[in-house]
């Protein structure tokens, strides 16, 4: 898994060579910055996941340990567990670059993602409660709220740079009116 994080970014190198001889221009311009800040975002939302998130998951987790009992996580389950915090973390921090990608497209704006916040909020912890490995309220939180803070940070993205993308090119030509 270490490997496969470290070598992201080289990963979506090697996707984006070979995606962007078929693209536009225009469409490259928007690709780089999106590809580069993907990258960034999954990775910042693995190291939250590891170092913020996956201390009191496991200690939740070896919390039944009592005087007759005594948690003995194998190797197998503590790479599980990381793992799943790792993805699960990753993909949640992504949200930012998905709103402005869905604002580019036209599909959302500042004021849709402001009339709906009590149900992204909603949402959020119906999210975190689903996706955490563990059941305890802590890590349901420890989720939840940085999804609270990402919603907060799309719609500044998408006020920022979300406005819509006017295509005026067809096959590379410009449109004569």
């Amino acid at each position: 898994m270490s490997g496969l994080l470290l070598a992201c970014p080289v990963i979506f190198w090697q996707i984006w060579e070979f995606v962007a001889p078929g693209l536009y221009r225009h469409e490259k311009k928007i690709a780089v910055p999106f590809t580069l800040l993907s990258s960034l975002c999954f990775l910042g939302g693995a190291a939250f996941g590891y170092y913020v998130v996956f201390p009191p998951a496991f200690r939740f987790l070896m919390g039944y340990t009592t005087e007759y009992l005594s948690a003995l996580p194998t190797v197998k389950e503590y790479f599980s567990l990381s793992l799943r915090l790792l993805i699960a973390f990753g993909v949640i921090f992504e949200l930012p670059v998905f709103m402005v990608m869905l604002a580019k497209l036209g599909i959302v704006n500042t004021a849709f993602l402001h009339k709906n916040r009590k149900y992204a909020f909603l949402i959020s912890f119906v999210i975190a409660a689903i996706l955490t490995p563990t059941p305890d309220i802590v890590n349901q939180i420890l989720m939840a709220g940085p999804l609270v803070i990402l919603y907060e940070v799309s719609i500044g993205a998408v006020w920022m740079f979300g406005k819509k993308i006017a295509v005026d090119e067809v096959d590379g030509l410009e449109k004569k009116s």
